[in-house]
């Protein structure tokens, strides 16, 4: 197919000059619109606007310019006589190349607090419409809607006297029904406002999700894998943070800084969180941050090696060297002191990440797992102490220092993977046991790993004990109170052991399963 005219309307003006130049160094005719008609102007080259084409002026404060017989009959025409006898007789001439992209609907509507009138007012007509009759008719016209097809379009065109082969019409044509499917798509998810739950779960589900880049590799080398990032984000998200340092982001990084950052937005108070294979293996609150750290590393200095460190408050120079004396994957902060990033930037390899975090900015959202011809999709458990009235059922006086630690180790358990026992005295995990077939297993690890600093702390469970076993250990370790769920048949055999020892125990009524 031969290319001698193209109508170019673009909102995405990457490349757009050097495609322009390209198009008319090949001989062929360039029409526009509006912004992009000024810009391949500026770029001294000829151009005819839409509404000399039309004859008609743009209305409607720029809403009406390209919906106009004399535009879509030169894009709908087949190259057959008796369309072309009728575009002759109305003096319109055939386009053969169509390159346009939409409004950034997307973009606006990620500003945070946007206006419904400012999304509605981003929402393209003439786009979509352009690119459906072009991709339509692409037996006969080509239709370009991504900036990155410039270079291969310009290379093909110079390379065969400016013609374009079918199949990378057909090839093009399927990317712009797709461009505008996703777009109208994202209209309809942010009309429907799943975002605020007003149809959660709904009949068909769909997904919107942009690629972020493709990585090394899935959680083993041999596994393919890519990063995708939602269209829109209502809190800060690890695919916005800044990277400062070090390597690409792997799958097992990105997810276990997911992890840490989800577990570290429980607190308020300077904390921070270490993570290995998505289990938190070190946690701390502290009056400063730098306390914070070391306390976090000395919750479990071996299993830290080769972690993810991150933190609620800028890193100072002191982290940054503490820091430094071992081996880390990533560091996330919301900043970081200029002496602090000096240090650890001579760690050519570790990666440090930039993004501010907040408690506050949580909001409902979904979390969702793979299966094998499906999706299970849920609420994010954003369940909180808050949000209950934990009620004590054994006897045993409760002080503040006390129930601070059963705070702290509740906010810790929920973020450990299931079965999950934690440890914790101070503010500070001395053992987490996760992951185990059964509960009793995680709570000797836990206490095990914990040794002798058990004695006179507090332990949490993310779920009822089945039996008095995890009590008669709790018991035996010098555990001073806990804190769990409630609800097991035999809840009354633990409250008998705790009773006769005097530890008091704490039932919420929310359990915390993670898989």
């Amino acid at each position: 197919m031969k290319i001698k005219r193209a109508l170019i309307s673009v909102s995405d003006k990457r490349g757009l000059e050097e495609l322009a130049l390209g198009l008319h160094d090949l001989g062929i005719e360039l029409i526009s619109t509006g912004g992009t008609a000024e810009r391949i102007r500026k770029a001294g080259l000829k151009v005819l606007e839409v509404s000399e084409v039309t004859q008609f002026p743009e209305m409607l404060d720029g809403r009406v310019k390209s919906l106009h017989p004399k535009i879509f009959a030169g894009i709908l025409a087949e190259r057959k006589e008796a369309h072309l006898k009728q575009l002759k007789e109305h003096q319109i001439e055939p386009i053969d190349l169509v390159i346009c992209n939409l409004y950034p609907f997307a973009k606006v509507i990620s500003t945070p607090d946007v206006s419904e009138d400012l999304a509605i007012e981003n929402i393209d007509i003439g786009g979509p419409s352009m690119i459906r009759a072009a991709a339509k008719n692409h037996k006969y016209i080509a239709v370009v809607v991504e900036p990155e097809d410039y270079k291969m379009i310009l290379e093909e065109l110079r390379d065969s006297n400016a013609m374009l082969s079918e199949k990378t019409c057909r090839q093009l044509a399927v990317k712009a029904f797709k461009h505008t499917a996703d777009y109208d798509n994202l209209i309809y998810r942010y009309l429907a406002n799943y975002e605020e739950q007003k149809e959660a779960f709904p009949e068909i589900y769909e997904l919107q999700l942009k690629k972020i880049m493709d990585l090394r590799y899935g959680e083993n080398p041999h596994q393919k894998a890519a990063l995708y990032q939602e269209l829109k984000i209502n809190e800060p998200s690890l695919v916005q943070a800044v990277q400062l340092n070090g390597k690409e982001l792997s799958y097992n990084n990105i997810n276990d800084t997911n992890a840490a950052m989800e577990l570290l937005n429980e607190f308020d108070e300077p904390t921070v969180v270490a993570v290995k294979h998505a289990n938190p293996c070190g946690v701390a609150s502290a009056n400063d941050i730098a306390t914070a750290y070391q306390l976090a590393y000395e919750a479990d200095p071996v299993s830290i090696f080769g972690g993810i460190v991150a933190s609620n408050r800028q890193v100072t120079a002191q982290m940054a060297e503490n820091m430094s004396g071992i081996f880390l994957e990533v560091i996330i902060a919301p900043d970081y002191e200029d002496e602090a990033l000096s240090i650890l930037k001579k760690k050519t390899n570790l990666r440090i990440l930039k993004l501010k975090m907040s408690k506050e900015a949580r909001r409902p959202s979904f979390t969702m797992q793979k299966i094998v011809g499906g999706l299970l999709i849920q609420e994010r458990d954003l369940g909180s102490l808050e949000q209950v009235e934990p009620k004590q059922v054994s006897e045993g006086e409760l002080d503040k220092t006390t129930r601070e630690d059963l705070e702290f180790a509740w906010k810790v358990v929920k973020h450990v993977k299931s079965n999950a026992i934690v440890v914790a005295k101070n503010k500070k995990t001395l053992g987490i046991g996760a992951g185990q077939m059964n509960r009793i297993d995680a709570a000797i690890k836990a206490i095990q790993a914990a040794k002798n600093e058990s004695v006179s702390a507090v332990l949490a469970s993310d779920a009822f004990f089945p039996f008095d076993d995890v009590a008669k250990e709790a018991v035996k370790a010098g555990i001073k109170a806990i804190i769990q769920p409630g609800g097991s048949i035999r809840d009354a055999d633990s409250i008998a052991v705790l009773n006769q020892a005097k530890i008091p125990m704490l039932f919420t009524g929310m359990r915390h399963f993670r898989h």
